[in-house]
């Protein structure tokens, strides 16, 4: 269990880990203010109870006015699971857009020193995030479906090559119901990963979801880079960095008690806003993906963003209809099937 204080230093080194690199726009601190300050409290089964809000509002605070730094949060922490752990969340958050920087290496390693972390196992930590930094766009995620198994239904479509409607044999085959069942997919594979004990799973959220942008507009007859998708990504409201900070600060409402207990009593152990947000944000970007690039990109960024909260309300309707499927997603999942989905194989 953790006291409020070890929540509050989490959650500050959370937020001193996305300013390390000085990255992060103006949107996306927005994002992270709302978090912390309680956005959400309330909602479904993350309590967010008073003190766990006011100690994240605090840290927020802090962070942000430059009145702490790593070293001085690390203090707080006594138990090797929450060093562990704040490490872990460092690491991703650093890593959320992309391999770390310079400064945010310097960042985690300072952070490391200062929670006494061993060297070897903190640098494999670091590598396992830049592994999944460093996927390839084009690089299907084959692994799911030997991984939802289980759930027939959860196998992806291969990637449809081009915007024609016909095949070479004559038949004729539904583009969009073909991209709407791959942003499902990719939705409740997201949903999964936010149910998963492990911290670096919530890191594949991102590198998924520009996989189903990807997918998405070259179904449409649009190549894709990454810049490209970053700049979509973000026009659109979805911060990378601030999303990560996200999931982790609705662990720290109420689920990270839940979450070392779920280590040894089972794996399907967080709270299910993380998953319901997960969901909704990854169908709702895919729907305005297929919107913008099916139509020739001519909405505009505040048609975009407007068209974003009206598919995050309506898939928050469909979670409740999906979650079965997530749960179940989530218990055939590990570490090791997350890195090889979203490396492509």
């Amino acid at each position: 269990m953790m006291n409020n204080r070890e929540i509050e230093a989490v959650g500050a080194i959370c937020v001193l880990a996305s300013l390390a690199d000085g990255a992060m726009n103006e949107r996306e601190r927005e994002h992270v203010r709302a978090a912390f300050e309680g956005a959400g409290a309330g909602d479904g089964d993350t309590a967010g109870e008073g003190g766990e809000a006011r100690a994240l509002a605090s840290a927020y605070r802090r962070a942000m006015l430059k009145q702490t730094d790593a070293a001085q949060e690390a203090r707080e922490l006594t138990s090797p699971e929450v060093r562990r752990y704040a490490f872990e969340m460092a690491v991703a958050v650093c890593d959320a857009d992309g391999r770390c920087s310079d400064a945010e290496r310097r960042f985690l390693e300072t952070l490391r020193a200062s929670l006494g972390l061993d060297a070897n196992e903190s640098a494999t930590v670091v590598a396992e995030a830049d592994r999944l930094a460093d996927f390839e766009l084009a690089a299907a995620p084959t692994t799911m479906a030997t991984t939802m198994a289980t759930t027939p239904a959860m196998t992806p479509p291969a990637a449809p090559s081009a915007s024609a409607s016909t095949l070479s044999f004559g038949t004729t085959r539904d583009v969009s119901a073909e991209v709407d069942g791959s942003i499902l997919k990719y939705a409740i594979l997201n949903g999964a990963l936010e149910l998963l004990p492990q911290g670096l799973a919530t890191m594949a959220i991102v590198p998924l979801q520009m996989k189903m942008v990807y997918g998405v507009g070259k179904s449409y007859g649009v190549s894709l880079d990454r810049g490209h998708i970053k700049e979509f990504i973000a026009t659109i409201g979805v911060g990378m960095t601030s999303q990560v900070v996200e999931n982790f600060a609705r662990d720290l409402l109420g689920g990270l008690a839940k979450k070392f207990l779920g280590k040894t009593a089972g794996k399907v152990v967080k709270t299910a806003t993380g998953a319901a947000m997960s969901f909704a944000t990854t169908y709702a970007l895919g729907q305005v993906a297929k919107q913008y690039y099916a139509g020739g990109r001519k909405l505009s960024s505040v048609d975009l963003r407007a068209l974003f909260s009206r598919e995050v309300e309506r898939a928050k309707g469909l979670y409740t209809q999906h979650r079965p499927e997530i749960e179940q997603s989530a218990r055939t999942l590990d570490a090791k099937q997350v890195l090889a989905m979203v490396r492509g194989g």
